[in-house]
């Protein structure tokens, strides 16, 4: 069931009014609602992966039982490695398997032997990554006796099936979730009129932004050798838009339908394309993986309290494995590796903290350095969007290649040109919103609140028409297939 869907349409008014008006008077009734919602609304995707995602949630609450309980630390390893391996077992079967056996055919290739892999035709759960990394960290805390074990199947169940973030994040932490889940909630008027302003907006960046991001980008990627060097750099640039809104825009549809059911969830995106270096772009960027790798991955590693050579080493892994976590291909690898070439510069010379408060806060434009910070960090960015988004590696080659050549210095061409231009126009208005609104949680959070009410409901309306307007064909969420 997709967010910009009918059906989504339909179904949330009708548990948002079970969850408010039927069943309000118990905490208890409430997380059944929200259990039983949930898990239909995973298996309006395939209901045969719903078992997977039982399975996967019974095997960590009882580890995490066994563990607290446990006074043995034998017994206790046992639990805690039991439940990691199951899991990433399971993910490393339906995701990963089919990629190391044909990278293995392909490399013993190379030495004349020659093997007929035996690969899997299997779909990938949708949202394994996100909930299997719910259950991970859960079970990691209560290894560590940072939380205490959840003893309650109901309220753990809804903590990693929570159907806002199921599928596509943010990744949460038991220590955020778990309590609100537990506490008993009452509806707050400002609150929900906040999600419903939250939820418009991540529907027009996915709808009138994303998707129409991705009709150009997709034909110019799909045909670049057809195209010219500038116009493959409009393409990058497309999908660069094209993956912001899309993502960015789900995170903000999933956080503003929690906040309709009294519950807050982790951030997960703080206009990174405002970014003035590229630490700064990961502080920023899809923060609940970033804020995980470096809680479970990052610090056991050593973190920065090492000397340089392991910081390095470090940050080379944490980037490794967060472009294996995104897909199993090579273009996502060296996407993470190129990332990591970035950013060891701010680790040498110790700048990656250099820039933590908001840009340009409390003024109207930024100075004439933080628009040439924010424009070459754009631009790196754009740049490993390429392999992100290329089929393959050599496609991804093929495509820089093409763009550093004399015809890079042309106009770009691309058919249908008068609507491409009136959608720059848009794109631009777009990015004005977000500016104006970049000190905020999301961009209209607080956008027109100081108008008079017939210009603020104006503006909302506006929206809903774009929305309504570039609305067709019910596009799936780019993040679906990690």
């Amino acid at each position: 069931m997709l967010f910009n869907s009918l059906n989504f349409a339909i179904f949330l008014p009708i548990i948002f009014l079970l969850y408010w008006f039927v069943v309000n008077k118990s905490l208890k009734s409430q997380n059944i609602l929200l259990l039983l919602a949930s898990y239909f609304f995973y298996a309006c995707w395939d209901w045969r992966f719903l078992f997977l995602l039982i399975f996967s949630t019974a095997l960590d609450f009882f580890s995490g039982l066994k563990i607290a309980e446990s006074r043995s630390q034998t017994t206790r390893k046992f639990w805690f490695w039991l439940s990691i391996s199951i899991n990433l077992g399971f993910l490393g079967v339906f995701k990963y398997y089919n990629f190391f056996i044909k990278s293995f055919s392909e490399g013993v290739a190379n030495f004349g032997l020659h093997i007929n892999p035996l690969t899997l035709d299997i779909l990938l759960p949708v949202g394994i990554s996100f909930y299997t990394f719910h259950g991970l960290s859960y079970v990691i805390d209560i290894y560590k006796e940072r939380i205490p074990a959840e003893k309650n199947i109901v309220d753990y169940s809804v903590f990693v099936s929570f159907f806002p973030l199921l599928v596509a994040g943010p990744i949460e932490r038991a220590t955020h979730l778990l309590p609100q889940i537990k506490q008993e909630r009452i509806f707050n008027y400002e609150k929900a009129v906040d999600g419903l302003r939250q939820i418009l907006w991540g529907l027009f960046k996915k709808i009138v932004i994303a998707d129409q991001c991705a009709q150009y980008a997709n034909n110019i990627f799909d045909h670049s050798a057809e195209y010219s060097g500038s116009t493959l750099v409009l393409g990058a640039v497309f999908f660069t838009f094209q993956i912001y809104g899309d993502f960015s825009g789900y995170s903000d549809i999933a956080i503003g339908t929690a906040r309709l059911f009294g519950i807050d969830l982790l951030r997960n995106f703080a206009f990174p394309y405002f970014s003035r270096d590229i630490a700064e772009f990961w502080r920023r960027w899809h923060i609940s993986l970033s804020s995980w790798f470096r809680d479970y991955l990052y610090i056991p590693l050593g973190g920065s309290k090492v000397g340089m050579w392991k910081k390095i080493r470090n940050t080379f892994i944490i980037f490794l494995v967060s472009g294996f976590w995104h897909g199993a291909n090579w273009t996502f690898i060296i996407w993470g590796l190129l990332h990591a070439l970035y950013i060891i510069p701010s680790i040498i010379f110790e700048t990656n903290r250099k820039n933590i408060d908001i840009v340009a806060k409390g003024k109207i434009l930024p100075g004439i350095k933080e628009v040439f910070q924010i424009a070459l960090t754009f631009g790196l960015v754009v740049f490993a969007w390429i392999f992100f988004r290329a089929n393959n590696v050599e496609h991804a080659l093929d495509y820089i290649s093409n763009i550093f050549s004399d015809s890079l210095f042309t106009y770009p061409k691309y058919d249908g040109d008068d609507f491409q231009k009136k959608f720059f126009l848009l794109l631009s208005v777009f990015m004005i919103v977000e500016w104006c609104g970049r000190e905020d949680q999301f961009a209209i959070a607080k956008f027109g609140l100081k108008w008079k009410p017939v210009f603020r409901y104006l503006f909302y309306y506006i929206i809903i028409i774009a929305v309504f307007w570039f609305s067709g064909k019910e596009e799936q969420f780019i993040y679906f297939q990690f």
